[in-house]
């Protein structure tokens, strides 16, 4: 019975689509990695409410939920952003989050967290009458191979021999359980696909982009001259779904548009980096989508300018766009990825 509904339901609105012409259907998703809920960071909690107060996305996609003493962080959220002025829906989850400025038909667990190993998390909402699928994810941070490539284990972050062999490289990163939840968000989103929803993905994936390590990049942070077919990014892409800031910027060189390790002025640079002798400086923060009309139109890398380059303070110089933070305070040691779609 649900699921006719749901079909009937999306079947509704392409067809109020069709007939609608006119102006495209916009909404905003922002993809933040908060860090342990913002407590790293001295007024870091404040410092995220009041940061999703001000840009009001429509929905957030958050990583590093924890429910720290028994709390439960949605709830939190939610109570902290009315305070604001800012109502928002949510849900329950651990490890990734969702916050909807819509209401939210129905959520569901994709891949439970276990023994830290990663969750993504789902939820459905409609925006103007378009029935939109939201997923979060945040991948398991362990076999984390691009920085075998620069010297260090991946798992235990001690120095190595930089791993410069594709097969080696691409036999540590699949040893994670990133392509296990992948696979079970593409093996849901299929389902949403078939019933009309437009889909979008957001997380940190704890892994880079077959898109940044091409040809012309192999020179550039500590990559050693490889190119590696990246599993998560060669999965999404395969299964059709696009990657929001290199639809928005398609030129590796000219927009990296890096999300980590992000400058953060309440810390000294060694509490930001993995990989202190390296540039270990990566894209693993991540807006995907797919669906019938819905497109990226514009892309930005959210937070301050500033990256740590071996172990110091360093100044991006690219032509990435970056929206400012309008607080004093930077919660995180993330930058995040804001995106406009529009739907037709």
């Amino acid at each position: 019975m649900k699921r006719t509904l749901l079909l009937a339901l999306a079947a509704l609105a392409a067809l109020a689509a069709a007939c609608r012409g006119g102006d495209p259907v916009r909404f905003t998703v922002l993809q933040w990695n908060i860090w342990q809920e913002g407590t790293v960071v001295e007024g870091g909690y404040d410092a995220l409410v009041d940061e999703i107060a001000r840009l009001r996305p429509d929905f957030v996609t958050l990583s590093e939920v924890r429910n720290y003493g028994g709390t439960r962080f949605s709830e939190r959220i939610v109570r902290s952003l009315a305070e604001r002025g800012v109502r928002y829906y949510s849900f329950l989850s651990d490890d990734s989050g969702l916050l909807s400025r819509h209401p939210i038909a129905d959520s569901a667990t994709v891949y439970p967290l276990a023994d830290d190993h990663g969750s993504i998390y789902r939820l459905t909402a409609s925006v103007a009458g378009r029935p939109v699928a939201v997923y979060t994810a945040h991948l398991d941070y362990l076999d984390c191979a691009y920085y075998n490539v620069r010297g260090y284990d991946g798992s235990t972050w001690r120095r190595i021999e930089p791993e410069t062999s594709v097969e080696e490289i691409l036999r540590v990163n699949t040893a994670s359980r990133r392509d296990d939840a992948i696979r079970a968000f593409l093996r849901q989103a299929r389902e949403d696909e078939a019933q009309g929803y437009a889909v979008v993905l957001g997380g940190d994936f704890n892994e880079p982009s077959h898109l940044d390590w091409t040809p012309e990049t192999v020179g550039l942070c500590d990559r050693q001259g490889v190119c590696v077919p990246w599993t998560v990014s060669t999965l999404l892409a395969e299964a059709g779904y696009a990657d929001a800031y290199r639809t928005v910027h398609p030129d590796p060189l000219t927009h990296p548009g890096h999300t980590y390790p992000s400058d953060n002025a309440s810390l000294a640079p060694e509490r930001l980096t993995w990989a202190p002798e390296a540039d270990e400086r990566e894209r693993i923060d991540f807006v995907y989508y797919k669906g019938e009309g819905l497109r990226a139109v514009e892309a930005k890398v959210y937070g301050p300018q500033g990256s740590v380059v071996r172990g110091r303070r360093a100044e991006e110089r690219t032509a990435d766009e970056f929206l400012t933070p309008g607080s004093a305070v930077w919660p995180t040691d993330h930058k995040g990825v804001w995106v406009l779609f529009e739907m037709r």
